[in-house]
């Protein structure tokens, strides 16, 4: 098997574990945030859309630059700048301030989101085997330690949290990552890539996200308005569902080389779909946490077998590529197909909220029909199909 030295892996999984952290606390300390500022819900809505908006411009700044320099330096750029953000948006004396430092947070949780699933998919195709569920899976680390110092910490200040966070993107910018020469794609590269099929699979990736973004961003202000959870319990929403998450993704490297990707995929949108039965059932908040632990398990691995999907595309069906031309056409791509994620986020943090203003029951009934169309895409997902382009 191909060998790859252990301080890039090691500094990809740091990159994916630092975003998880810094964006869980965030989303799960929206209910301090809206006190804090003296927002409403529609006012955080807008936020988010800010949010989303601004990290597809980040991702597609990330395709612009990663050929030409190398997906590091992107991914180092744009982990300064969450740190940059947080200080900025955590100690704002007014909205307007902490609208500017949000607003630097969006741009760079898209570079970040791009630039490691670039390193990913490279040491994938190098290592020859299914790695990029457990990669996910250290974001969901980070989620779950994002969460956890904001069950633990609920009375500390917010310009205190992201204080102390922000130490944690810079640290993990000053890692190694997978080198490359930044060398520029010739025209004649893109040609041969197999649009078609890989819009396929981003139509799961979008599925996944829809449903990801509405659990992570409104789960903690269902908890506090719909199921009347106590006030220090409201990140309960988001913990299990990041703590079934990780589970499936640590688990996901085995079980897609062994059953195959359409037959993982068809099982969890059987469980993700029950799950969110649940949710929009619960009477309660403890029956709402068994709601979203079950949906996590089910959908977790959605998201890493589309981009692993997306980038075996990008090298198939065609003749032996130069290996960094290949690396830069795959940066690219993956860069692009990274836009499916802030198009799933977009529905999910704000179709969910502005669906959901009256009763969030109703904007989580919205995923359920998406969930179910993950049946027909997962047969897109066989190896031979994305072999052959």
């Amino acid at each position: 098997m191909p060998h790859v030295s252990y301080s890039p892996r090691a500094g990809i999984t740091a990159g994916y574990f630092a975003q998880g952290c810094v964006f869980l606390s965030l989303t799960t300390r929206l209910p301090k945030l809206e006190d804090h500022w003296g927002l409403s819900q529609l006012g955080l809505t807008l936020i988010m859309l800010m949010i989303v908006l601004l990290a597809g411009a980040g991702s597609l700044l990330a395709e612009k630059v990663a050929p030409r320099r190398g997906s590091a330096i992107v991914l180092r750029a744009g982990l300064f700048a969450i740190g940059v953000a947080l200080l900025v948006s955590g100690n704002s004396p007014n909205v307007p301030v902490l609208v500017v430092g949000l607003a630097v947070y969006g741009v760079a949780l898209g570079m970040v989101d791009a630039s490691t699933n670039m390193q990913a998919v490279s040491l994938e195709h190098q290592v020859q085997r299914t790695v990029l569920p457990s990669f996910h899976g250290s974001w969901t680390a980070g989620g779950i330690v994002g969460t956890l110092l904001t069950l633990a910490l609920p009375h500390e200040s917010v310009a205190m949290l992201s204080s102390a966070l922000a130490i944690l993107p810079v640290v993990v910018g000053c890692a190694r990552f997978l080198p490359g020469s930044g060398s520029v794609p010739t025209p004649e590269s893109a040609h041969g890539i197999p649009w078609r099929p890989i819009l396929v699979v981003g139509a799961a990736c979008v599925i996944f996200y829809t449903v990801d973004t509405a659990s992570t961003t409104w789960g903690s202000v269902y908890f506090d308005h719909t199921l009347h959870a106590p006030s220090g319990l409201v990140a309960l929403a988001t913990l299990p569902y990041l703590v079934a998450s990780f589970a499936a993704r640590i688990a996901g490297d085995r079980f897609t080389d062994r059953f195959g990707a359409p037959r993982l995929l068809r099982s969890g949108a059987v469980v993700a779909v029950a799950g969110l039965v649940v949710v929009v059932l619960a009477p309660n908040w403890p029956v709402g946490v068994l709601g979203f632990l079950v949906l996590g398990a089910g959908i977790a691995v959605v998201a890493p077998l589309s981009f692993s999907a997306a980038a075996t595309l990008t090298r198939s069906g065609g003749a032996a590529l130069d290996p960094e031309v290949a690396r830069a056409r795959t940066d690219a791509v993956i860069a692009r197909f990274n836009q499916f994620n802030y198009a799933g986020a977009l529905i999910g943090s704000v179709l969910t909220g502005a669906i959901g203003t009256g009763s969030l029951r109703l904007g989580y009934a919205v995923p359920i029909v998406l969930v179910i169309a993950l049946f027909p895409l997962a047969a897109s997902f066989e190896r031979s199909r994305l072999a052959a382009g």
